[in-house]
């Protein structure tokens, strides 16, 4: 074979492991969706009723925690809850922790913790009581420190290593994006500042864990619609159109790039201005998350034994 024939020959282009997995991560949360979805429609005028007149509903026999549909939800709620307690037991398990990779695990336990209340909601019909009821709590609670866990987790940056970086080295970078947001010509500083502005270090220094976690958030949510603003100064009428009032990326590479910058230098700011306070939080993440998950794991299995011992589940 010749060498221009070579030249010739396709490439293979070798698949994106972090987008198969983007891929099927967001079809778990599209399915679990349209199954939520489907069960509130279906069972609206069921769920609605009172508890004493629910017997009488045509839909009673299948959507009843014993019914043919609620015992399905709860069999799928309790393979939710075993996967969901692999990610744990994963970082004990040789095996387990040679299997994918952390981020990975994590981002289905996500999934599965966000979904389950969900899904045991159903499963109960609403009637939350006992210590099924206690359970369904506690899961809450669960899932509601999971997902500020992991997103105080996001504000602590790390390193390729997955060894957290030190302070330095975040100025180090917050050096570098300040030296390239100072060699654009295309954003106005004052816009920038405006992008950028942050409490004063001495505030958030006497601002409580609780109020720390609200006040990133409020940040990350407010850094959109600053970036839109920077947008519709920069750009003319028809520009404010298509891209939905700077919403939407333009066309123009060079502003698109200052201001990929600029946002990053954003994040980057919020995250050594709130480093040491977002430490606090995971710490005490930890208290709390671990410890409730273990007492909803004893509530959730006193309940499977309470119900097949009253005959509502058989043994077989």
């Amino acid at each position: 074979m010749s060498t221009h024939s070579i030249a010739r020959a396709p490439v293979r282009v070798q698949n994106d492991p972090e987008k198969a997995h983007r891929i099927l991560l967001g079809w778990g949360y599209v399915i679990f969706t349209i199954m939520l979805l489907a069960l509130a429609a279906y069972g609206f005028d069921y769920y609605r009723l009172d508890p004493v007149y629910r017997p009488l509903s045509t839909k009673h026999a299948v959507l009843k925690p014993s019914g043919a549909i609620g015992l399905k939800l709860g069999y799928l709620g309790l393979a939710m809850f075993f996967t969901i307690f692999l990610y744990p037991i994963r970082r004990r398990w040789q095996w387990l922790s040679q299997q994918g990779s952390s981020a990975h695990w994590l981002n289905f336990h996500m999934l599965l913790g966000v979904m389950a209340p969900f899904v045991i909601a159903f499963h109960s019909a609403f009637k939350f009581s006992g210590f099924a009821g206690m359970a369904f709590w506690i899961m809450v609670a669960v899932a509601i420190s999971g997902v500020v866990g992991r997103y105080v987790y996001g504000q602590i940056p790390r390193s390729l290593n997955a060894a957290e970086i030190s302070s330095s080295e975040l100025q180090n970078q917050h050096t570098q994006l300040a030296q390239r947001l100072a060699k654009q010509r295309v954003l106005p500083v004052g816009s920038l500042h405006f992008l950028l502005r942050l409490p004063q270090p001495e505030r958030v220094t006497r601002m409580s864990i609780f109020s720390a976690i609200i006040y990133m958030i409020a940040l990350d949510l407010v850094r959109p619609l600053r970036v839109a603003r920077l947008r519709r100064r920069a750009v003319g009428f028809g520009q404010k159109l298509l891209t939905i009032g700077g919403l939407r990326k333009t066309r123009h590479w060079e502003l698109e790039t200052a201001i990929a910058t600029a946002r990053d230098q954003a994040k980057l700011s919020k995250r050594i201005l709130f480093l040491s306070r977002a430490r606090d939080v995971f710490q005490l993440w930890h208290v709390v998350h671990r410890p409730f998950s273990y007492s909803f794991l004893v509530l959730a299995m006193l309940h499977i034994v309470v119900v097949m011992l009253l005959g509502f589940v058989r043994w077989w």
